[in-house]
């Protein structure tokens, strides 16, 4: 059996792209600085990330796509949506995701799902950094590792 598995390592990282939906600033503020902070604790210097910011999380894809345009080798898509009283919970949580995995598969190039969708404020700020993790340094972690692996598999013949 032929295994193979990317690492998280910024290696083979020359330019990658954050999206970060302003929605919700308390919450995506630290997922933002979170993200940014792995990548740099991983090697990668701020003239090696393009960071845009968009009104909210159903933007995200258009930035995404945009990024993807500019040469990045992938995008960390952060955002976080809140369950409210009415159904835009679901609308904006669909959106942003189908749109986000058409994008990893049109441009074959990962596109890391870190908007976090959850039923409170509570739960939103427990995976920025409270007892649930950080979701924004999750979110770099998941982007290296698929950069490499990206590498890795673009090189091999199966």
């Amino acid at each position: 059996m032929n295994f193979i598995q990317g690492e998280v390592s910024a290696n083979h990282v020359n330019k990658i792209g954050i999206v970060v939906s302003r929605f919700n600033t308390p919450v995506t503020e630290k997922l933002e600085a979170g993200a940014i902070e792995r990548a740099k604790e991983l090697g990668l210097t701020e003239d090696h990330m393009m960071l845009v910011r968009v009104p909210g999380a159903v933007e995200i894809p258009m930035a995404v796509q945009l990024l993807l345009e500019q040469g990045c080798q992938g995008v960390a898509a952060i955002g976080a949506v809140i369950r409210g009283d009415t159904s835009h919970f679901d609308y904006v949580c669909n959106s942003v995701e189908r749109g986000c995995t058409r994008l990893q598969l049109d441009y074959k190039k990962p596109v890391i799902f870190g908007v976090i969708t959850t039923e409170n404020a509570e739960q939103a700020y427990d995976r920025c950094g409270g007892k649930k993790g950080h979701k924004g340094k999750e979110a770099i972690d998941t982007l290296f590792e698929m950069i490499d692996l990206h590498g890795i598999l673009n090189k091999q013949k199966l």
